[in-house]
């Protein structure tokens, strides 16, 4: 794919991305496993394949949008060409967590650790899609008057679409006969979202939902094609990242927040699952603090 196509900003103070767009024409980009300081959208228009993101593999199809979080590990498997269109977004140029209210995408889009990281695309959000892209490749050729508060806005449309197609089919699946959930999955999402930061264990969530750990187990893995302990150690990391990313407070102080006395282990337990220290996640993914 010719350079010409790839439209970039990148932040002045500090020459890390802040925005682009790369159209793809095959797996080139993603065949190697990922680890970005930002976030990325890949909208696969063509082909299909496997993703490998976190602890999981899912089966993706045409017309596919693939969400992941900063340092968030997946990489693309296919069998055919695919072709698409990616977007990637620096935090310090658009944060999620800062303007939850505006998108709602945090916890649909990205940071949903009990859902496959992607939607499928309608004819209908399709041209919207198409629409806004064009509306932003026009917008970084003209380095005009708020540009990036223009770029921003068409951003917003973007995700906004994206989130509410997702929720609908989330609704959508649940409302099929057979397909709806085990009442004791709803329960363990309830006890990890109570519980993650002082429970840590598997044993300790089968003891709160009165079931026998193995038979937990099975059903972890049946349904969010994951363990138990890899959901409690995902849950934590967003968590984590969230706090290195929008507090000052220190790692120390985190991982007190987390459960963690031991602030050592805490950082090999963060590197183990982000790649990078909590340290150079917040120095290379930014530091936005809330105001409020």
């Amino acid at each position: 794919m010719s350079s010409q196509n790839v439209f970039t900003l990148i932040n002045p103070q500090n020459g890390n991305l802040a925005f682009k767009i790369l159209p793809f024409g095959d797996n080139s980009h993603f065949d190697h496993l990922q680890r970005n300081n930002y976030y990325s959208l890949i909208w696969v228009t063509k082909g299909k394949g496997k993703v490998k993101a976190d602890f999981a593999e899912h089966q993706f199809e045409e017309n596919s949008l693939l969400a992941f979080s900063p340092y968030q590990p997946f990489m693309l498997c296919v069998n055919e060409p695919i072709e698409g269109i990616a977007i990637h977004f620096h935090p310090d140029f658009y944060c999620i967590h800062m303007h939850q209210k505006e998108v709602s995408c945090n916890g649909v889009l990205f940071n949903n650790i009990y859902q496959p990281p992607y939607v499928q695309v309608t004819e209908q959000a399709s041209q919207t899609f198409n629409m806004v892209i064009e509306q932003m490749k026009a917008e970084i050729q003209n380095a005009e008057l708020a540009q990036y508060e223009l770029l921003i806005s068409y951003l917003k449309i973007f995700l906004i679409t994206a989130s509410r197609l997702k929720t609908e089919q989330l609704e959508e699946m649940k409302s099929v006969p057979d397909s709806k959930e085990p009442v004791i999955l709803q329960n363990l999402k309830d006890a990890i979202e109570l519980n993650f930061k002082t429970k840590h264990s598997a044993g300790n969530y089968a003891e709160l939902l009165n079931i026998s750990p193995k038979a937990l187990a099975k059903i972890s893995k049946n349904y969010f094609n994951k363990t138990l302990t890899d959901l409690i150690s995902e849950r934590i990391i967003i968590e984590a990242k969230r706090e290195l990313y929008l507090t000052n407070k220190t790692v120390k102080e985190i991982a007190y927040e987390l459960g963690y006395d031991d602030e050592h282990y805490f950082s090999r337990f963060f590197k183990t699952n982000a790649d990078v220290s909590p340290q150079i996640y917040r120095e290379t993914v930014g530091f936005g603090k809330m105001e409020a």
